[in-house]
């Protein structure tokens, strides 16, 4: 857009929710991510011993103990994990007085319901059609965890579900965004989620050898941006905000956490699931991203990076920060997926709740298992305890990348209320 924004146009966040793999709600999450525990476990199911991958981030804290023996029934996993966290979100946010026509939901997702679909197809196979659950196509179709955050929350604006493999969450965050910005909605719901640790998918990703095979050490097996780094570790959860144009805001006396300045969204046409060698579509999305806050680079003080430990990935990342941010950039790099894994498609939400509390407490979290940094990342990495951030305004990059060659940055600025 150009000129400046007015408070109608401008969006900020207002409430957040989040259940990780290492906390059940957001205060959990961050203290475990500021004191830098691991939620990498040994998988116990009788299935782990076929595969070469023992490992994963299981939610810290089941949704079954968190909603209605109904509601968990009538959900997949991944629907379970974004109403606990929209919840969490929408109690933060503290909204008494809503017009539904005026409230959005953007909830994205890299699998969908797939525990479901598996669990389906297993009965049809086993114990014949007649078993097979009559809600299962409302389970795991993909837009089934946003259509129900939307019937919670009764959003009538427009529900959607942006499809984009691990850069999901992000996207969501984005699409929100312009929800506002064009007028649709005063506030919007946004986040990702994901359920997928199954034999089936584990086993694909191990095949692809995208995982790492560090059974032996759980906790530090997730290592971005360290030589050992051999594949990411498969988490699960979800991440929510509540986001709203800083008019409606101020209209309520809300408390405002951050602002979501810009979004920069790209594609490589490179590979299917390898990133760009040089990261050349990592680098034009958070230039763009920069150039939409109409921020220098020099403005960044912290980076939520991608990062997800896999050998080419986090080089090609790396190479892009480097290329926009600038030899001379102060800008700290926090990679928070050493701790939760990656969870896909809710890896972009939970990274912005981290991105946005980084800016609010003035706190880098640090990354963790990073002990032999490799030759090719020249950026600034937290490491051992977290970093203070400056006073006054600064801002922060959030970067979220996918299978297909999807690329969303987003800017997120500090608010001085």
């Amino acid at each position: 857009m150009s000129g400046p924004l007015t408070d109608a146009q401008r969006v900020v966040v207002t409430g957040l929710g989040a259940t990780t793999p290492v906390g059940g709600d957001v205060p959990s999450t961050w203290a475990a991510l500021l004191a830098g525990q691991s939620g990498v476990k040994l998988l116990t199911e009788d299935w782990v011993e076929t595969l070469p991958v023992h490992i994963a981030a299981p939610a810290a804290v089941d949704p079954s103990e968190q909603l209605a023996r109904v509601e968990v029934k009538r959900n997949d996993r991944s629907g379970q994990f974004a109403l606990v966290a929209a919840r969490e979100a929408w109690a933060d946010a503290a909204i008494t007085d809503m017009d539904g026509d005026r409230l959005g939901v953007v909830i994205g997702t890299g699998i969908g319901g797939v525990l479901t679909l598996l669990a389906n197809y297993d009965s049809l196979l086993e114990k014949g059609p007649r078993r097979v659950h009559p809600l299962a196509i409302p389970m795991l179709m993909p837009n089934s965890a946003a259509a129900h955050v939307a019937l919670d929350l009764g959003a009538r604006a427009g529900v959607h579900t942006p499809v984009s493999a691990c850069a999901s969450g992000a996207e969501a965050m984005s699409f929100a965004v312009d929800m506002i910005r064009s007028g649709r909605a005063d506030v919007v719901v946004a986040g990702g989620t994901e359920a997928a640790i199954h034999q089936l998918n584990m086993a694909a990703f191990a095949n692809m050898q995208a995982l790492s095979t560090r059974n032996d050490e759980p906790e530090r097996a997730s290592r971005p941006y360290d030589k050992g780094r051999d594949g990411f570790v498969l988490g699960e959860g979800a991440g929510v905000v509540v986001l709203e144009s800083a008019a409606h805001a101020k209209a309520r006396g809300a408390k405002v956490y951050a602002e979501i300045a810009s979004s920069g969204i790209t594609s490589d046409a490179h590979h299917i699931a390898a990133p760009d060698p040089v990261g050349r579509g990592a680098a034009r999305a958070m230039q763009m991203a920069l150039d939409g806050a109409g921020i220098d680079a020099s403005d960044i003080v912290h980076v939520n990076a991608h990062a997800t430990s896999t050998p080419a990935g986090d080089v090609a990342e790396a190479q892009a920060m480097a290329t926009v941010l600038g030899a001379g950039s102060t800008a700290c790099v926090s990679a928070t997926k050493s701790m939760t894994g990656h969870l896909l498609g809710a890896a972009g939400a939970i990274e912005t709740i981290a991105t946005v509390l980084a800016l609010h407490e003035r706190t880098a979290p640090p990354t963790v298992n990073l002990e032999d940094p490799d030759d090719d990342v020249h950026i600034d990495v937290v490491r051992g305890e977290p970093r203070k951030l400056p006073d006054g305004p600064i801002a922060a990059l959030n970067n979220s990348f996918g299978f297909g060659g999807h690329n969303v940055a987003l800017v997120v600025k500090s608010v001085e209320q």
